[in-house]
């Protein structure tokens, strides 16, 4: 065998121990809730995150969220898990400047354009995470630290194959259920009516929180969430949306 047949021979053999290992590691890799579709980012966007991200950002490697101290106060903290193009969680923030506000997104064009807000009203009690919900939640927040976790719209997988795909599981439910204080709140909504009657489903399984609406009820639109113009527009279309708001024991 000449070099360029043991070059070939080594770079065959490579080839195959990186798939391998490629395949252990998608066998191993959890189902996500989401997708990452990232999109186009507008310059004012790009130019936000290039010139705030340090500010406003916090790191999943910095370990267990200290609130008292990123905040330089002591107050409520609500997360806010995929806030989407921000413009909800800005909303809040300015609303509730006696609260401190946490959002978790993965898609970085809504991340900017949440940057855009938090410089024009000058909000101070806003900080986001680019990473997977479950793992800021696991890893960044220690138990019974959380006033209130926030769920809004999460993408409803509705076709019966990707229901394993929904982030709303008892699991993720004794995550959150781990976190949230005594008198904490989880509070979902969506306009998927199919889904609505799954998240409840779920949470009606649970015997650490109680349905603030009482047994089987939706909850009416709480002052605090902002009503979204996905929303209007599905209102216009004729879709409903259910919130529903779980108190922790």
């Amino acid at each position: 065998m000449n070099d360029s047949e043991d070059i070939n021979s080594e770079q065959s053999s490579l080839t195959v121990t990186d798939s391998q290992e490629a395949a252990v590691e998608n066998a191993c890799r959890p189902i996500r809730s989401f997708v990452r579709r990232q999109g186009r980012m507008t310059e004012s966007q790009k130019k936000a995150i290039d010139d705030h991200w340090a500010k406003y950002s916090l790191e999943l490697k910095s370990g267990l969220l200290n609130p008292e101290e990123i905040f330089e106060r002591t107050a409520p903290t609500i997360i806010e898990i995929g806030f989407g193009n921000g413009h909800s969680l800005a909303e809040m923030a300015k609303k509730a400047p006696e609260k401190n506000f946490v959002g978790i997104e993965v898609h970085r064009p809504g991340i900017g354009s949440l940057l855009i807000e938090a410089r024009e009203k000058a909000l101070s009690n806003i900080r986001f995470y680019c990473d997977d919900a479950v793992d800021v939640l696991e890893h960044c927040c220690g138990p019974k630290s959380i006033d209130g976790v926030q769920l809004f719209f999460p993408d409803p997988w509705h076709k019966r194959r990707h229901h394993k795909r929904r982030i709303v599981k008892h699991s993720f439910v004794d995550l959150i259920s781990a976190k949230l204080k005594p008198g904490g709140y989880f509070h979902m909504a969506t306009d998927w009516e199919e889904y609505s009657k799954y998240m409840m489903d779920v949470m009606l399984e649970r015997d650490d929180f109680r349905n603030q609406a009482g047994q089987n009820n939706y909850s009416p639109r709480p002052d605090y969430r902002p009503i979204t113009k996905f929303e209007l527009r599905g209102e216009r279309l004729g879709h409903g949306v259910w919130d529903l708001v779980f108190v922790k024991k």
